[in-house]
């Protein structure tokens, strides 16, 4: 009988230490994991849910995350859509644990540039908040030119469309002082 409750307990140990190797190598290629995980990823598992982000012009939007891209994403608000820079966020409130990486070589190319040249060519009137810790301003307008960096924004004055006579002045907005930028949503 003691033989059999000494050969018990050494078996025990071992399927313990088996246990805690086990629970140290997951723990390892978490980490491992974590390292090469990108905000873009965590952002693409919670699609589809309510996300608030903070912007460091100290203003936030709430909306449901539709896209999250290379280097921006888009919250559905009401009637509204609002593509935000990552560079312009502060912090994002409603991230979950969840990530997913993106599988189409296509959609990774696709940056922020290519939103704006979209919406160029829509030649909607669109609200530019341009900001930085120091504050931000909103301006309203259509998109003329969308360079590398930059964009050209013909402005006008609210609920106006763009014509000639009604532009005020051409705003040249480098990347980098995009905050976000918010057109009414189209039918879905």
């Amino acid at each position: 009988m003691r033989w059999d409750a000494l050969f018990n307990d050494l078996e025990s140990q071992f399927t313990e230490a088996d246990r805690l190797a086990l629970d140290a190598e997951i723990n390892e290629r978490a980490r491992a994991e974590m390292v090469s995980l990108e905000l873009a990823d965590r952002l693409r598992g919670v699609l589809g849910c309510r996300l608030t982000v903070c912007l460091a012009s100290g203003e936030s939007f709430s909306g449901m995350l539709v896209h999250a891209g290379g280097d921006a994403l888009v919250l559905n608000e009401g009637q509204h859509q609002t593509l935000i820079p990552y560079a312009a966020a502060a912090r994002y409130m409603g991230l979950g644990r969840f990530s997913t990486t993106e599988t189409s070589s296509v959609r990774r190319k696709l940056g922020l540039s290519h939103a704006l040249r979209s919406m160029a060519r829509d030649r909607a009137v669109l609200s530019v908040l341009v900001g930085s810790t120091s504050g931000s301003a909103r301006l309203a307008g259509v998109i003329d030119r969308v360079g590398k960096d930059y964009l050209d924004l013909a402005v006008v004055n609210p609920g106006e469309v763009r014509r000639s006579h009604q532009v005020s002045h051409v705003a040249t907005i480098p990347f980098a002082a995009l905050a976000a930028i918010t057109s009414p949503r189209t039918g879905e």
